[in-house]
């Protein structure tokens, strides 16, 4: 109870409580929003690169989420437009998608931590919320090893246009090995 509590006075603590949320996944989207109300956020949205930009131009949130991969771009572009703007938003990335690479593009351009989805409100808020100068705790409910690897091997699948041959050449792995990982379910 005590946590909660200290939650809740952290966000009353900061004078903007306006938080942008930007994800093209419609249901995703609104269930975040509605959560971050519930934290004391007063929630925007948008779907996509070109409606944050302009958001971020006319709102100047002092909160962002921003998914990765967006229908028409990516959200590093966004981060980018708010560092060129010289805002002092506190940034989130949220990828499916999570890579070592992404990770350390997204804090370059200015984001303060970087969430792989499945993320719930709580995840976020503490992000968003962490101390700037203390190192952010370990995830909660970490992504298992198996998982790890299969969003890998995905990303690259997609990323050599599903081209199972291709994708094997550069993960230097039989062809028939991957044609069964891809086949199967992702692992929790």
């Amino acid at each position: 109870m005590t946590e909660a509590l200290d939650k809740a006075d952290k966000i009353r603590t900061f004078n903007e409580k306006s938080l942008l949320i930007v994800d093209d996944d419609n249901p995703f989207r609104e269930r975040l929003s509605r959560a971050m109300e519930k934290k004391g956020f007063i929630v925007s949205q948008a779907e996509s690169v070109k409606n944050a930009i302009n958001a971020v131009r006319v709102k100047k949130p002092a909160f962002v989420v921003v998914d990765l991969r967006l229908s028409d771009g990516n959200g590093l572009e966004i981060v980018k437009e708010i560092n060129n703007l010289e805002l002092k938003s506190r940034v989130v990335m949220l990828t499916g998608y999570g890579n070592i690479p992404t990770a350390v593009a997204a804090i370059k351009q200015g984001a303060i931590d970087y969430l792989a989805k499945p993320a719930d409100a709580d995840d976020v808020e503490k992000a968003l919320l962490a101390d700037p100068d203390k190192k952010p705790q370990p995830p909660e409910n970490p992504m298992s090893a198996d998982r790890v690897k299969w969003e890998h091997i995905h990303r690259v699948f997609e990323l050599c246009n599903r081209n199972v041959s291709e994708t094997a050449r550069r993960l230097k792995m039989h062809r028939r090995t991957l044609q069964r990982i891809l086949s199967k379910r992702s692992p929790r």
